[in-house]
């Protein structure tokens, strides 16, 4: 018979692997359900050489298709609905199949299709299929599946998800703006000192005036920049490459993620983010039956941020040694104060997902206004900017062509 080694969490939150002898891959999740393990990676471990290199083969040769973010929340709200309406999940996921447009959403279709007919659980099929449910996204599926309200979960999936990607389509519609504009201002800065400097200085050597002090000065950077340009090409690509490795590295990377929070406007717009994220994800989870603490690991797992990741970690120490949430939050001192004052009460009132979702979506509200202010003041400082520019450019011509009129009329004077 052959043997099948697993990843799976406990009861606990620990993950525990081990092998199992059985006959197909549907007995090793019944298996793990009467143990009451929760999968996460279920994968053949026997079988002839040969078989192992055509299964080789096989992962070589078919990659596991991805989705977009539109093409991830279609999918989930397709699924969700079809759900709704009565229609049981195999089939839900065959009409996907037949009559989606999408070549990427047909194949994720056929993928978890024949992974749930080999008995394997919604969310492990979705780990299995494609790299772009994430843990959290089948972690909560999980939670869907044990409490019987997988509609639902995907529902809200898809919501979040939805908000995640307006939000980021805001941020780079009000960049388009401030990055034409700096195009716009190193484009003058280029033709000034590629055209109009060149012909001014020649104009006023030749009446012999001494340049203006800002002229003088626009003229030495344009001197300097065109004879040692590259020099600035070499820095600015050595300060790449160390900045680079410095992030690669765990402390480095922890070190850049809690700068970037520092920023000033970019900075709080990231952190409220996070905790919203933060709070509405944990919320979810410890609604529809998982338990704190292995929610606590699931969210630490997610985080990208590696200096919060840090401080979860520590959240999750010291939950598991008997400390309630809040009290942990408070601890590691970069939660806000009244997000833990929200989870205490909660804990006391035995409403901790609830007061995680009331945090949520104060939270949602504060990043609403934090991105409405910082993409309506980006344009005043980029235009004040390019303001300043113009106006020592434009200074610095007409003081010089009136320098060399003065020269001109007067060839004599000084």
């Amino acid at each position: 018979m052959p043997v099948f080694s697993y990843t799976a969490i406990d009861e606990k939150g620990k993950t525990v692997t081990g092998q199992v002898t059985v006959a197909s891959r549907r007995e090793v999740y019944e298996h793990l359900a009467n143990g009451k393990l929760n999968p996460i990676e279920v994968k053949s471990a026997s079988g002839s050489g040969a078989d192992r290199r055509k299964e080789a083969a096989g992962r070589r040769t078919s990659e596991k298709p991805k989705l977009t973010r539109a093409q991830l929340i279609y999918f989930t709200e397709e699924l969700a609905d079809l759900l709704d309406a009565g229609l049981q999940l195999q089939q839900a996921l065959a009409i996907m199949q037949d009559r989606q447009d999408s070549e990427q959403v047909r194949e994720v279709s056929r993928l978890l299709r024949e992974e749930l007919r080999e008995g394997a659980r919604v969310s492990v099929a979705l780990e299995s299929v494609s790299p772009s449910f994430d843990d959290l996204y089948c972690n909560l599926v999980a939670a869907g599946e044990a409490s019987g309200s997988l509609t639902s979960i995907l529902r809200r999936l898809a919501e979040n998800m939805t908000i995640l990607h307006e939000l980021r389509a805001r941020v780079t519609q009000a960049m388009i703006y401030p990055a034409f504009m700096i195009a716009a201002c190193i484009g003058l800065m280029v033709v000034f000192s590629l055209v109009l400097m060149p012909r001014l200085t020649g104009m006023l050597a030749k009446t012999g005036q001494k340049l203006p002090f800002v002229t003088e000065m626009l003229v030495k950077f344009s001197h300097a920049m065109a004879a040692y340009w590259w020099v600035a090409l070499v820095t600015t690509i050595v300060v790449f490459i160390a900045f680079r490795c410095t992030v690669a590295r765990p402390a480095g990377r922890v070190w850049w993620d809690r700068v970037k929070l520092s920023i000033p406007l970019i900075g709080p717009v990231m952190l409220t983010r996070f905790l919203a994220s933060f709070c509405q994800a944990l919320g979810n989870l410890v609604i529809n039956g998982v338990p704190l603490l292995s929610g606590l690991r699931l969210m630490t797992r997610a985080t990208t941020n590696q200096f919060y990741r840090e401080l979860l970690e520590q959240v999750v120490y010291d939950v598991s040694g008997g400390m309630g949430l809040s009290a942990a939050l408070r601890k590691t001192e970069h939660f806000p104060t009244l997000l833990s004052d929200m989870i205490a009460v909660g804990e006391q009132t035995g409403k901790l997902g609830m007061a995680l979702q009331k945090s949520a979506a104060r939270y949602d509200k504060e990043l609403d206004r934090r991105i409405s202010r910082l993409t309506s003041l980006i344009s005043p400082i980029i235009i004040v900017f390019m303001a300043g520019i113009v106006t020592v450019v434009a200074y610095s011509i007409v003081t010089g062509i009136f320098t060399s009129i003065k020269g001109i009329r007067n060839p004599g004077g000084h």
